[in-house]
């Protein structure tokens, strides 16, 4: 299938395993990977990372108007639904790090991603409806030394109990604490993120919408993770196999085992597609000689240094923006770059400094405005920050 020809909601979602659309680049798939580069990107831009507020570790913007807080293309076009949230307690561990996101809303938890669905209007010109989980990158110091948990353990709690351990999957240790991680003296993670994300998609799907369903999981790096381990976990134990659920993951590392990707394979519903640059490490790891990861899902593999605008700088190789960049500009391996008509090239360094120095685009430049104080005629300088609200 080439460029030429319309490819189904379907395919796009991985019906046929994407074959025909990756090279050259189907402009439709650029457009879903670039979108959910987005709201993996909203995520982050959203994270309340100043230590000195109050609301450290929450979402900074509620979720009516998040879209257009973070600047989001076709904001209009999609609503928040819930947030999710992860427990900061990593257990013994918690000894060793201090809880690096203390504010005084809520000890234990930390803003993880979000389930956004396209509006009434939209998914009737769609004739369907569109869910989008995303979940966020690594920020916190406990996030990190998770990441670093490379143990594989069994999945037992995803699949039936019933199944020949043989054929019960192994997931890295990191990304299973995160997923079940749960404080009953938070407000926000009485729940586990995986409990959390079943709840409201049971939701969503049997009570709120009845129209042609499809779910797409995105993140980036342990966002991604999360993303394919709860797509998994969806198809496994929420949804039926009429609804198409997809994983659209940016720079992911190894989730699993051989019986995970084997496991998701025998689902058809169930795809995983990873986009990466070709010089970042993480897509390959962990990987050692006694632990048996295997990658999983269909490939992208993008070239920083295609584009003429990007340092060659390995380092930023993993940087989300920049891998949406270069998606931005890729047509195919043999076909010259040029960013797609609205892709500036200065978010390659909304949260970097991957830019050659004659664009002149102050590194990182994605902040909050006076860090959400704003002056009131009456109240004089106040504090505009969402107020987290524990979902019912």
């Amino acid at each position: 299938m080439g460029t030429e020809l319309k490819p189904t909601w379907d395919q796009l979602l991985g019906s046929g395993d994407w074959e025909g659309l990756v090279e050259p680049l189907h402009p439709d798939l650029q457009n879903i990977i670039l979108r959910c580069g987005n709201f993996s990107q909203a995520t982050l831009d959203a994270f309340n990372n100043d230590k000195d507020s109050k609301y450290v570790g929450s979402s900074r913007y509620g979720k009516e108007g998040f879209f257009d807080k973070v600047v989001l293309d076709s904001a209009s076009d999609y609503e928040v639904k819930a947030f999710l949230y992860s427990a900061s307690d990593l257990g013994p561990l918690s000894v060793f790090v201090n809880h690096p996101v203390a504010g005084s809303w809520d000890l234990y938890s930390n803003f993880i991603g979000f389930i956004a669905v396209t509006t009434d209007d939209v998914s009737k010109a769609l004739g369907r409806r569109e869910i989008y989980v995303a979940w966020r990158g690594t920020v916190t110091g406990m996030e990190w030394l998770n990441d670093l948990d490379i143990g594989l353990a069994s999945a037992k709690e995803l699949v039936p109990t019933e199944l020949d351990p043989r054929k019960v999957p192994k997931i890295m240790n990191g990304w299973l604490n995160i997923y079940h991680s749960k404080n009953s003296d938070s407000k926000f993670v009485g729940l586990s993120p995986r409990e959390q994300l079943q709840k409201h998609i049971d939701k969503l799907i049997n009570n709120d919408y009845k129209e042609n369903l499809s779910i797409i999981v995105t993140g980036h790096s342990l966002g991604a993770s999360l993303a394919t381990l709860s797509a998994f976990d969806l198809v496994e134990n929420v949804i039926n196999k009429d609804i198409r659920v997809a994983a659209i993951c940016s720079a992911s590392p190894h989730v699993g085992d051989q019986v995970f990707v084997d496991r998701v394979k025998s689902y058809p519903n169930l795809k995983v597609f990873r986009t990466f640059n070709a010089h970042d490490a993480v897509p390959s790891v962990p990987q050692t000689f006694l632990l048996e990861y295997k990658a999983v899902g269909v490939e992208l593999i993008v070239d920083n240094k295609i584009s003429p605008y990007l340092k060659d700088d390995v380092l930023k190789a993993h940087d989300l923006p920049g891998v949406m960049h270069v998606v931005a500009g890729y047509k195919g391996k043999d076909k010259p770059f040029e960013l797609i008509e609205g892709w500036s090239y200065a978010l390659a360094n909304k949260d970097s400094d991957f830019l050659k120095e004659e664009y002149l685009i102050p590194a990182s430049w994605w902040v909050e405005k006076n860090k959400g104080m704003v002056r009131d005629p009456q109240k004089g300088w106040i504090l505009v920050q969402d107020e987290p609200v524990p979902e019912t």
